[in-house]
């Protein structure tokens, strides 16, 4: 109940999709050119066709969890077709996080949580020269994707398996800057300040982050808050599932709630 009166709030607050009564020039043009105009893709019908096949498996795995958990299931046993249902990005955001790529062109992705995969080749198809890393701490979740990417043929995914505690120092230990960080990997917010602040220190001017679910969760909205307030953020942009922040200089610091 708690969480449809804050998406009520956030139909009525929101601007408009169409960016009017925007008057910045950057922030107008993403929404009417990127977050919310439709474009037509080959790769997402492969994409969608994908999460039809994972949406109709009934095939069973024990699944590693050392994030939030989850609010919908009750067992680690679950099936791929609910994990799909439940886990995975939904089509309509893992649509427009395919237009920020495809309008950005990132060349270093991360993403933090892979799952099944449809998120990571959300980030992986719009530009087969970019280098996505993904790291997941599920092994069996993890050979599902992978056998996923193959499908789809995608060859520049760089899979990472294990505890993001764990792994993410070495990773950014070896990656001289990151373009677009996806994080979804860890819904509560001690982790998800920790996984922010440390890829802080690999941010340039036209880096983008993108997070899942702030609003799941009071703790997740107060990681929100926190990130906005940060001195090297700039513009960022509330579209309640998720929230997208800015690091470019040349922007005035604004934060936007947007109809999406």
């Amino acid at each position: 109940m708690q969480q449809l009166i804050k998406y009520l709030k956030y139909k009525l607050t929101a601007k408009h999709r169409k960016g009017y009564s925007i008057h910045s020039p950057f922030l107008y043009d993403l929404i009417r050119n990127v977050i919310c105009k439709k474009i037509y893709y080959y790769a997402l019908d492969d994409i969608a066709q994908l999460r039809y096949e994972l949406l109709s498996c009934n095939e069973t795995i024990e699944v590693i969890d050392f994030g939030a958990g989850s609010k919908v299931f009750k067992s680690n046993i679950r099936k791929f077709k609910d994990i799909a249902k439940y886990s995975a990005i939904n089509e309509k955001f893992g649509e427009m996080m395919f237009r920020l790529i495809d309008y950005f062109k990132p060349q270093t992705v991360l993403e933090l949580g892979t799952s099944l995969g449809i998120g990571t080749s959300c980030l992986a198809m719009p530009n087969s020269k970019a280098q996505v890393y993904t790291i997941e701490a599920c092994p069996e979740t993890a050979k599902k994707a992978s056998e996923n990417f193959e499908e789809l043929n995608i060859n520049n995914i760089h899979q990472i398996i294990g505890n993001i505690n764990d792994e993410l120092p070495g990773l950014l230990n070896n990656i001289d800057k990151l373009d677009f960080v996806y994080f979804d990997g860890n819904h509560q917010k001690e982790a998800s300040l920790n996984y922010y602040n440390q890829c802080l220190q690999k941010v340039h001017n036209d880096t983008i982050f993108y997070f899942d679910d702030i609003h799941w969760s009071k703790g997740m909205e107060e990681a929100w808050e926190e990130i906005k307030a940060n001195k090297d953020v700039t513009l960022t942009v509330d579209l309640f599932f998720s929230g997208i922040v800015f690091f470019r200089k040349e922007l005035s610091k604004e934060d936007f709630v947007v109809r999406f």
